[in-house]
């Protein structure tokens, strides 16, 4: 008889008793496997995105509200609380002891002051220098008048500055100044003499002293205007000694601490008028 090649046995399981399934095509595994991945990618992102919307330190930058925007003045000078303009008001002072918001050199003129600055010395002194290439400031001639005692003004006598009923021409010249910048700040004023002094205190006291060039000597000279619970008025607040303002007392110009009562807000409340040179 022929030989007859046996025919190969059936295609047996595996060892361990598992048998492929033919029922689904290869690769269907890592498909579903690859599918999960990408929707929880998706849902990452999804997650992420939310919580930066909602990113608490950002909020706190515009102050809670995420609409709101940052001021466009920025940060400036310091804000000071303007008190009611009524004589005798009570307003408390405001930020750093300061009654009020600085005041432009034509509010601080006062209803007294004429458009040509009245008249004056001829030459008016130079402002000291403070930078290289600095330019001598516009000046205006002016007289400082009492609020609660108008028959008298800033006057130099002998090298301190006091409270006196101008009558001769001398007087009328010393108590004639020419309102400059500030020696030490620009916005705010210094006062020069006829006879090329300062006005500046010194142990708290005003007084009349030539420029002697120094960083002290241009604080001590400049005051800044703030307004005054009297119409037309202002306060005169020392740059160094923030808290400090020039008033009268005994008719003598000094720097004292803000008071809250009625008796200093009149002493330390000034007209600048036009100068009775």
């Amino acid at each position: 008889m022929p030989e007859t090649t046996p025919e190969p046995p059936a295609r047996a399981p595996w060892e361990n008793g598992w048998a492929p399934d033919t029922s689904r095509a290869p690769g269907t595994r890592r498909l579903w496997l690859a599918g999960a991945l990408a929707v929880a990618t998706i849902v990452a992102c999804v997650t992420s995105i939310a919580l930066m919307d909602n990113d608490p330190d950002r909020q706190s930058r515009t102050g809670g509200d995420p609409s709101a925007s940052v001021s466009a003045s920025g940060p400036g000078l310091i804000s000071y609380a303007t008190p009611s303009a009524t004589k005798g008001a009570t307003t408390p002072p405001g930020k750093g002891g300061s009654p009020s918001a600085k005041t432009g050199a034509s509010a601080a003129a006062g209803p007294h002051e004429s458009a040509a600055g009245g008249s004056g010395p001829s030459k008016p002194p130079t402002s000291r220098a403070s930078s290289p290439g600095h330019t001598k400031p516009s000046a205006t001639y002016r007289s400082v008048r009492s609020v609660n005692y108008p028959d008298r003004y800033w006057h130099v006598s002998g090298d301190l500055v006091k409270l006196d009923p101008i009558g001769s021409a001398a007087a009328r010249r010393d108590a004639t100044f020419t309102v400059v910048k500030g020696l030490a700040d620009a916005s705010c004023y210094s006062f020069a003499t006829a006879d090329g002094t300062y006005l500046r205190h010194r142990d708290f006291l005003l007084r009349s002293e030539h420029d002697d060039g120094s960083a002290l000597f241009g604080q001590d000279a400049t005051f800044c205007p703030r307004t005054s619970s009297y119409s037309g008025a202002v306060m005169l607040e020392s740059v160094n000694y923030p808290g400090r303002y020039l008033r009268h007392q005994n008719f003598q110009l000094k720097l004292d601490p803000y008071q809250q009562n009625d008796l200093y807000r009149a002493d330390s409340a000034f007209r600048l008028v036009s100068g009775i040179a």
